[in-house]
């Protein structure tokens, strides 16, 4: 697969059965995100309705064309709940299986970090649960630095996972 020959578009409502069918595989297969039991379409629409097509909170999904299968999306989502926070986003990609590995995940945060440009946004978060190379490289290549661990911080498949914290700076002074 060629990255060119892939899409990126906002996300829709339409989306939400293939996109909760991609996160709950990282749920049931993975310890990439510590959620531990599969999502229904209808527990993620508030999560797909708080990304809208515009402003800090994003939702892009990448596809071959116009019908085909979703390859995966990347969000751009509230750092904390706090107002303080409001210029800072905790960024993520997640891709189908037999996406990943394909350049699909750096055209989507090309996209994202591409919208996010014109938003008021000051630093992007992304917190990767250990060991993911994948994810680190992906991450460094888009200029983001190791700011910390947290050491065991949780558990899922009866073990606990480190998540290794990285952080972007944005705006028009980066």
């Amino acid at each position: 697969m060629e990255p060119t020959a892939v899409q990126v578009r906002p996300g829709t409502e339409g989306d939400l059965d293939p996109l909760t069918e991609i996160y709950n595989h990282y749920v049931r297969e993975t310890a990439i995100t510590f959620d531990t039991v599969p999502f229904t379409p209808e527990e993620r629409l508030p999560w797909l309705r708080s990304h809208p097509e515009d402003g800090r909170h994003r939702l892009l999904v990448a596809q071959q064309a116009s019908g085909s299968p979703i390859l995966g999306y990347a969000t751009s989502s509230a750092f904390r709940p706090k107002p303080a926070y409001e210029t800072s986003v905790e960024v993520s990609v997640y891709l189908t299986p037999d996406a990943a590995g394909r350049g699909v995940g750096a055209l989507l945060y090309t996209a994202l970090f591409d919208a996010l440009s014109t938003e008021d946004v000051h630093r992007a978060y992304a917190g990767i649960a250990l060991p993911n190379a994948p994810s680190v490289h992906l991450h460094e290549r888009f200029g983001f630095r190791h700011v910390g661990t947290y050491a065991e911080v949780g558990r899922k498949f009866d073990r606990y996972w480190d998540v290794a914290w990285y952080e972007k700076r944005l705006g028009p002074d980066c």
